[in-house]
């Protein structure tokens, strides 16, 4: 058993938390998983990787659907908790191999659960129809046109690569924006944004943040130099520092040592095209 736990255990993780957008429910889901193994029969096992993946998508799909209730009363926007994945242990080296951007996590909010399920088992996983048909006990064909209707709504084109790891998020474009702030300028931080730049916020309800997305290239950039004017007059100050979440740079403030922010770009055709301020305390557990 300990050795099925240290082989599976970032994949399992890796799925669960894309299909969840949640650490702790992918945690949770892993954990479950391999308590309810123990009682299984070995022969049940002669596959470990399809029947692990399996139940861990299963008990995924159970949460996903009492998470939608709870999303749809959530105060404001949205957004998926952020994933540390600067360590280098095993594990984290195969998450990041197989980790959607996170630009790409929001998108995953707009499928459904089984829509969900396919996409992350064939795109950020690279399952074979056949296994998802066998791992969702759903006909081949079907999971087909899953996964057509998910990269609809998704926005992509049917031959369109799926972006797994955000590179155009870089850590240039992040000191990029980070000193255009700083110099204090709106032209300056409008040059580098996106026309239709989008920049979306949550807090829960628990941290003040945008309750709608902001839009423009002129209102966001107001918005980010009105918050540089409001950290800087903040007693103690906010520490900026940047670091390795969900593969790729992320900016993280910090007030009295504790962390406050935390702020992921992704670029496309040479602008900054969104932004995603994650503030909800409940999601910034990670030190």
């Amino acid at each position: 058993m300990q050795e099925l736990y240290k082989r599976y255990k970032g994949l399992l993780f890796s799925l669960a938390y894309q299909l969840t957008g949640s650490v702790s429910d992918a945690e949770d889901a892993v954990q479950d998983v391999f308590v309810k193994i123990v009682d299984v029969n070995p022969e049940r096992l002669a596959e470990p990787k399809a029947y692990l993946c399996k139940m861990v998508t299963n008990r995924c799909l159970d949460l996903l659907k009492s998470a939608r209730k709870r999303r749809e009363q959530y105060f404001g926007e949205w957004l998926p908790e952020p994933l540390p994945t600067q360590a280098e242990d095993a594990s984290e080296i195969l998450i990041r191999g197989e980790l959607l951007s996170y630009a790409m996590l929001v998108l995953l909010e707009k499928l459904t659960p089984a829509e969900r399920a396919v996409f992350v088992l064939r795109e950020a996983l690279g399952f074979e129809y056949g296994d998802i048909a066998d791992l969702l006990d759903k006909g081949e064909p079907n999971c087909r046109k899953l996964l057509s209707r998910a990269r609809a709504k998704m926005g992509l084109s049917p031959d369109a690569d799926v972006p797994v790891q955000a590179e155009e998020a870089s850590e240039a474009w992040v000191r990029r924006l980070l000193a255009a702030l700083e110099q204090g300028q709106v032209e300056r931080v409008v040059s580098i944004l996106s026309e239709d730049v989008v920049l979306i916020s949550d807090g829960g309800g628990k941290a003040s943040a945008a309750v709608h997305p902001i839009m423009s290239p002129e209102h966001v950039a107001r918005f980010l130099l009105g918050l540089m004017r409001k950290s800087s007059g903040l007693t103690g100050g906010v520490e900026i520092e940047l670091a390795e979440l969900n593969g790729q740079t992320a900016i993280i403030a910090r007030t009295q040592k504790e962390i406050d922010t935390v702020v992921l770009l992704h670029a496309e055709e040479g602008a900054i095209r969104k932004l995603y301020f994650v503030r909800n305390p409940d999601k910034l557990q990670f030190r």
